[in-house]
Parts: C-alpha cells; sequence; structure tokens
C-alpha cells in the first residue's frame, strides 16, 4: 500500500478538523453507505434512520476534534461508534426496547437451536430476516455479532445485567435460525 493510501484518513480527519467543506464530501462518500446499513441494523424504518444518520454525521463534524487517529480503520470505527450510539439513543427516546425494563427478571434458560446452514442465502434476505427481530433481541445480537461488545460491555451500555443480555442474545438466534429455516424451506418448493 502506498503512503497516501495509508494516511487517506488521517488526512480526511485533518480536512474535517480545519473545516474543509470538500472532505465531509469525501467522508460521506467513503462512508455513508456503511453508516448507513449500520444504521438500519438497529432501527430499520428508513425515515428514522435518515434522521439518526443526520444527527450522526452532525456529531461526527461537531467533535472530530475528540478523534484521535490509530490507524487505518480508526476513523470508520469511530464514526461507526458514533452511529451505534445515536441509534441506541434514538431506541431510548422512542422505549422501542421496553424489554429493557425487566432487566431484573430472571428470564429462564433457552436451549440454543443448531446454526441453519446460510449459503446461498442472499446478505439482503439475512439482512430482512435480523430487522424482523424483535427490537431488544435485534439489539443485543448487532451489539454482540456486528459490534463485537462483550456481554458485560452490552449490558453496562444497555442497563441491564450480563445473563440478560446472554438469554437475549440467545434467544435472538434462535429465533434466527427458525426464520433461516422457514426461508430455506420456502426456496425447496418454490
Amino acid at each position: 500500500m502506498n503512503f497516501f493510501a495509508k494516511n487517506k484518513e488521517e488526512n480526511l480527519s485533518r480536512r474535517l478538523r480545519n473545516g474543509d467543506s470538500h472532505a465531509m464530501r469525501e467522508f460521506y462518500a467513503l462512508y455513508g453507505t456503511y453508516l448507513t446499513a449500520v444504521c438500519l441494523r438497529y432501527v430499520p424504518d428508513e425515515e428514522d434512520m435518515r434522521d439518526i444518520i443526520q444527527d450522526s454525521m452532525i456529531q461526527i463534524i461537531t467533535h472530530i476534534s475528540a478523534f484521535t487517529y490509530r490507524g487505518e480503520g480508526s476513523l470508520r470505527a469511530w464514526a461507526t461508534k458514533i452511529v451505534v450510539s445515536q441509534s441506541l439513543r434514538f431506541l431510548r427516546e422512542k422505549k422501542q426496547h421496553e424489554w429493557l425494563l425487566v432487566h431484573d427478571v430472571e428470564l429462564p434458560d433457552v436451549q440454543e437451536e443448531e446454526d441453519p446452514p446460510i449459503n446461498g442465502i442472499p446478505p439482503d434476505v439475512i439482512h430482512r430476516l435480523v430487522t424482523e427481530l424483535p427490537t431488544g433481541y435485534r439489539t443485543v445480537f448487532n451489539l454482540y455479532v456486528f459490534e463485537g461488545m462483550s456481554h458485560q460491555e452490552i449490558a453496562q451500555l444497555l442497563g441491564i445485567k450480563p445473563d440478560t443480555s446472554a438469554s437475549q442474545l440467545c434467544r435472538a438466534k434462535n429465533l434466527l435460525a427458525k426464520k433461516i429455516k422457514q426461508y430455506q424451506k420456502l426456496q425447496k418448493q418454490l
């Protein structure tokens, strides 16, 4: 990789800090689609997603001075955290995560479904099936699978117990496995 490409994010972040209007357009061209997909994992409504992305972009621009370049991918990772935070804030404000209000209730253990093979299932179908999960399941699933958070981190972020996070993940995976099996059965019938 050449020197310019290697330092592209660092250069872009510097230009954003200096108020370069072209830098914001470049930032959006580079990361807009990805950040939109991240947001849609948490908030599947496109109108709400647009508002969240707009709020996220404002947060990114106004807080770019807090960003520290730590190597290739660090700007994208930092922006992703902002989008996830804005998405979770939206869910809290909309009270779409009411399952979090029962965090003191011990949820019974659920036996884990066997993961069905997903070979041949288009990514957009998998995405649709994930967005069909109940909000709480989907939120924990996304934080664990896509953001790489531990149950302890998820619990701290959402104000729940780590066991509740683990239970919600198990339930999300089981429901997703059932949806995948239903999809595969339907495809065999066609």
